[in-house]
């Protein structure tokens, strides 16, 4: 079932979150949303339920949810798997929409967890109380500081906040991936773990999630989707609303799809089935936590090539050589500039640089940035290219900005602009903020020096590795 964006407000920005089998054990699992909720800036109100208890974290709890005042938005759950059917109903029954089951032991395990789940379903429909999971770990709102779940990736108050929404089948790997996203300097504002998704699935949110004006870039981690029909129409919605999916599909072996069986009980059909559904819709495929980051980092941009032709400038032969290899990999094309422009950049240039495509200026102007800025210039305005790269090899800290001066990036040139460059061994340049992320954000634990001044729109930076700096060039090809 599709809901709509007021219903679904209430989930993941709730003005009050009950927990039900709240405890004063920090080794259970019950005992963590209670602390995150009160400690990390939530604006709502947090209502322990448990008998046992008549305070916990410094706050009253109560006997039962018929006991917690309204309003009330989502009941966490964290009790044992033969009593979640019940507590649904009890959710229900005190006018609380939500509910986000934590429980595992349901149909993953097979058996009587299968029959579990059936009752939990039973319970949903009777109750009418839309349910996240069960055995999942949780969902963050990062600005709302509504971090109801448990586990490391909840434990991290600082994570940067950004227009990006992870959907995800795997809790522990979404919120390890958003660990290391976070680290190279890119927020997110919601991350959903759907567990074994016995009602609300992964199609709900990435359809809601579309249509949130908060939410510029979707990701998400996907074994299985039961309803293809629908994927394909999410797809095509992103390509309407022009909001890329960047997806990170598993199970895709055999071994991998008995894998997902066991983990979530994901029913993953075969893999080129996916692979023509991503193609003809607003997908894009990513396989580890690096790809992940350069593509959001691309269409952070929020300025696309209008086609696959690649300008590439280097300082650096051999990295002309590799980026052309991994171009070429990609799909993507280095066509010839026009005469026009290589007329030009002969006027200026050092009589021994390549004027082909890759251009290589030669190491010789490493040191000279004006006039590399100035062959800059030349060739953006060349109609072959509807994306220019920059692969200035070695070149560190404030230099590495300077090869590609602040006004050009501020100029509204049509291509847009890519850099990659080098950072010596054992440097660090820390970020000097910590707030929204730019896509002109570039490394693991280290931020080009100003980077975060760069206009956002008109540049991405990627890792210094050549292949890495190509995979995000070729997020640009998306049909978006």
């Amino acid at each position: 079932m599709i809901l709509n964006s007021p219903e679904f407000s209430r989930l993941l920005n709730p003005r009050a979150v009950a927990v039900v089998g709240a405890s004063a054990d920090p080794d259970r699992i019950g005992s963590q949303p209670v602390r995150f909720l009160t400690e990390y800036g939530f604006a709502g109100q947090v209502y322990p339920v448990n008998p046992k208890y008549a305070e916990l974290a410094g706050i009253p709890c109560y006997p039962d949810l018929a006991s917690v005042p309204q309003p009330c938005d989502v009941a966490i759950i964290a009790v044992a798997a033969r009593h979640v059917a019940a507590t649904i109903v009890q959710c229900g029954e005190a006018r609380i929409p939500f509910a986000i089951v934590f429980s595992a032991g349901f149909r993953e395990i097979g058996g009587e967890g299968i029959a579990l789940e059936q009752g939990l379903k039973a319970a949903i429909a009777a109750s009418g109380v839309r349910v996240v999971g069960p055995n999942c770990i949780g969902i963050m709102n990062v600005p709302g500081r509504a971090y109801m779940g448990f586990g490391p990736g909840f434990r991290n108050p600082d994570l940067r906040q950004g227009p990006v929404a992870f959907v995800s089948q795997s809790g522990g790997f979404a919120f390890s991936a958003v660990g290391l996203v976070d680290a190279q300097g890119i927020g997110f504002r919601y991350v959903v773990s759907g567990g074994n998704e016995a009602d609300l699935g992964t199609l709900d949110f990435l359809d809601h999630f579309l249509d949130r004006d908060d939410v510029e870039v979707v990701v998400t981690y996907i074994e299985g989707i039961a309803d293809g029909r629908r994927l394909r129409a999410i797809g095509r919605k992103a390509l309407e609303k022009r909001k890329p999916i960047l997806v990170w599909k598993a199970g895709n072996t055999g071994i991998g799809r008995t894998a997902a069986t066991s983990h979530t009980a994901s029913m993953t059909a075969d893999y080129k089935l996916y692979r023509a559904a991503f193609h003809e819709g607003g997908f894009v495929e990513v396989r580890d936590s690096d790809d992940l980051a350069d593509c959001i980092r691309a269409f952070l941009g929020r300025k696309l090539p209008r086609g696959n032709r690649i300008a590439l400038l280097t300082t650096s032969g051999g990295s002309g050589v590799l980026m052309a290899d991994r171009c070429d990999e990609l799909g993507l094309v280095l066509p010839p500039l026009q005469p026009g422009t290589l007329e030009r950049l002969r006027a200026i240039m050092p009589a021994f640089s390549s004027f082909a495509n890759p251009a290589d200026f030669t190491a010789q102007l490493s040191g000279n940035y004006k006039l590399f800025n100035e062959g800059l210039r030349i060739v953006l305005d060349d109609p072959n290219a509807d994306q220019v790269v920059i692969r200035y090899g070695a070149v560190q800290g404030r230099a590495a900005t300077r090869s590609c001066g602040r006004k050009i990036w501020r100029r509204r040139a049509r291509p847009p602009r890519s850099r990659s460059w080098s950072f010596g061994a054992g440097r660090r340049i820390r970020p000097r903020n910590r707030s929204r992320s730019s896509p002109s954000s570039a490394f693991p634990g280290v931020s080009p020096p100003r980077a975060r001044r760069m206009p956002p729109g008109y540049c991405t930076s990627s890792r210094p590795r050549s292949p890495r700096c190509a995979r995000s060039i070729a997020c640009g090809r998306w049909s978006g």
